[in-house]
């Protein structure tokens, strides 16, 4: 199982960034897919979640109605658009799949929300 993350950065309050997962190693299709964060000095949250097929989709109090999770099945991706970014949204975000009975989880990539 291979998880790789892009699309993190610098962006400024009420910004938009879009992460993008690229997943391999597993039948993609078949398992829900989960973004996480974690500040520093804080503990790793999850941010939104999609069951496989994309019919069913969790998002973390703070990130409703402001990030929106999605998949492409045929192309092994699943991506996390963030809209109206702030300073508490900075963190390092993870990719994650539970796979079997292990989690497992891409290398993350950073969000800083500053102005």
């Amino acid at each position: 199982v291979r998880l790789v993350e892009s699309g993190g950065g610098l962006v400024q309050p009420g910004g938009s960034l879009r992460l993008s997962c690229a997943a391999s190693g597993f039948t993609f299709s078949m398992y829900a897919m989960s973004w996480y964060r974690q500040a520093p000095g804080k503990e790793r949250e999850l941010v939104a979640r999609i069951s496989s097929a994309a019919g069913s989709k969790y998002y973390g109090d703070s990130m409703k109605g402001r990030f929106t999770i999605s998949r492409d099945n045929a192309k092994n991706t699943v991506s996390l658009q963030m809209d109206s970014l702030k300073p508490e949204d900075t963190a390092v975000y993870y990719c994650n799949v539970m796979y079997g009975a292990t989690d497992y989880w891409g290398q993350g990539t950073q969000v800083t929300v500053s102005s």
